[in-house]
């Protein structure tokens, strides 16, 4: 999804690369394609589609990703929020931050 762009430069997403196994988990659950596997281990291919959603962390069995240190709320729940405060009435400017 390289068109989706939150803010450029901002998103706290780190890869330990010496830790990645290859396992492909963090590829298959992104929503915005950030992560590529090749030769084995993952890259970090686009850092500024990150949302911060905190799947790929969440998802990853030896703890080689870190998106925030908010254990992967980052500012997606604000958005997340917004768009269902539109369609709710109810709103919320809370992101958990």
């Amino acid at each position: 999804m390289r068109t989706f762009r939150y803010l450029d430069n901002v998103a706290i997403l780190t890869l330990a690369r010496e830790k990645c196994i290859g396992c492909g988990n963090c590829e298959m659950v992104c929503p915005h394609r950030v992560f590529k596997v090749t030769g084995g281990k993952a890259d970090i291919k686009d850092p500024d589609g990150c949302m911060e959603c905190g799947a790929c962390a969440r998802n990853c069995p030896v703890d080689a990703i870190y998106v925030n240190p908010d254990d992967g709320c980052g500012c997606a729940i604000y958005i997340l929020n917004s768009w269902l405060g539109k369609i709710t009435g109810k709103r919320s400017s809370d992101c958990g931050c």
